[in-house]
């Protein structure tokens, strides 16, 4: 795809968020808009009823100059206690990556990877961990789980230190993603609703259209980001 036109669509993206069109507990903006947009800074806010409801967690993103042919490579800064998240904040989910081992497709956007991001931490998938002892603990003794994951949200994702979304409203309680289904949550089809194809903005570049409907992939093959 040409820079300018995957530029533009990047630019249009984070206006969205910006915004608060997208979905709610989700913020992205890039570190350095005046020079580059393919090294974004992002914060999720941790949903409600889980162990990181207190805390907002912050990530990069590295967005390829193929997007959204390819999907962005994304880690979290803030360090997480979580089955699918290792210690260098690399994130086991199918959608991060291409097929066929993967499930990326250009219909996704920064938002929806967001916001699957938030359901992967509501919802864990103890099927495919990246962590063994923390899966492990995850299935045998959740309780214990549960009090190291409030533990590490309070030492790391401390929500004064955020610069964009601890003031995000009403964060989804949960997103919850079935770890048998691969449907999206609500707030991932209202985030893709917001984003108008470029069909009716910029008609010239069928290349960059962005399709309203994003599909994940099940949460069920492990896939490390390099």
């Amino acid at each position: 795809m040409n820079t300018s036109v995957a530029n533009k669509r990047i630019k249009r993206e984070l206006d969205l968020l910006a915004r608060g069109s997208a979905a709610p507990g989700i913020a992205a903006w890039a570190r350095d808009e005046a020079s580059r947009l393919d090294l974004l800074d992002a914060e999720i806010c941790g949903a409600a009823d889980t162990p990181y409801h207190s805390g907002v967690f912050r990530l990069e993103l590295h967005i390829p100059r193929e997007y959204p042919f390819k999907p962005p490579r994304v880690r979290f800064l803030t360090k997480i206690y979580h089955p699918n998240i290792d210690t260098e904040g690399r994130i086991c989910l199918d959608s991060l990556n291409m097929p066929p081992n993967g499930a990326w497709k250009p219909s996704l956007n920064i938002a929806t990877v967001l916001t699957t991001i938030q359901a992967l931490m509501s919802t864990p998938n103890a099927d495919d961990g990246l962590m063994a002892d923390i899966t492990d603990e995850y299935r045998t003794t959740p309780a214990v789980f549960r009090r190291k994951a409030e533990e590490w949200t309070n030492m790391y994702a401390n929500p004064r230190n955020s610069h964009k979304c601890s003031d995000a409203a009403n964060p989804p309680q949960g997103g919850q993603l079935d770890q048998n289904e691969s449907h999206p949550s609500d707030s991932q089809q209202h985030a893709a609703k917001q984003l108008p194809s470029l069909h009716e903005q910029n008609a010239d570049h069928d290349e960059d259209a962005i399709e309203p409907q994003p599909t994940l992939g099940p949460l069920n093959k492990k896939q490390r980001l390099r």
